[in-house]
């Protein structure tokens, strides 16, 4: 008799926490029992969200990740034919003042900018559309190599100067 007691108020204890734990209104074995059920079930789907958000941070991080070795190898000018005109394409370090000497190039080559959009979030980055003032025989190599170059030497006047004024 002793023993049945003793596993009854053991088994309204466990009911009692489980109640608490789950934060059930219900009064009966059964509701208990069926709203910790729901409770795992909804736990179940948070813990498969989480697992979702994870896995698109890790996305996101291998992808910064990868554009941030792509940096590395910077500059990149990429151009391409568009009509009469090219379309000119630069990424490069940011942090040095790369748009100057790039117009320059283009007024030097006698091409006209027509539209160009910069960005210099992360790294520099222009896209620009450029046109012969006159039937030259410009071609994308040629241009492709005069950008490069503009940029190479920009940025070893630069590093020059800063060498020249740490000296100082």
């Amino acid at each position: 008799m002793v023993c049945r007691l003793q596993k009854r108020i053991a088994l309204r204890r466990k009911l009692h926490i489980l109640r608490k734990l789950t934060l059930s209104n219900s009064m009966k074995r059964r509701s208990i029992i069926a709203d910790a059920v729901l409770y795992i079930y909804k736990l179940k789907l948070k813990l498969e969200e989480i697992q979702r958000e994870l896995s698109i941070l890790e996305a996101i991080k291998r992808e910064y990740l990868s554009m941030l070795k792509q940096i590395k190898h910077l500059p990149k000018v990429k151009v391409e034919k568009a009509g009469k005109g090219f379309l000119v394409k630069v990424i490069c370090d940011k942090g040095r003042d790369n748009l100057v000497p790039i117009l320059e190039v283009f007024e030097e080559m006698g091409l006209l900018v027509l539209h160009a959009k910069v960005s210099c979030n992360v790294y520099f980055h222009m896209e620009t559309i450029v046109v012969a003032e006159e039937e030259d025989d410009l071609d994308v190599k040629n241009v492709t190599q005069a950008v490069l170059k503009a940029i190479v030497k920009h940025v070893e006047r630069a590093d020059r100067s800063i060498n020249f004024n740490l000296m100082d």
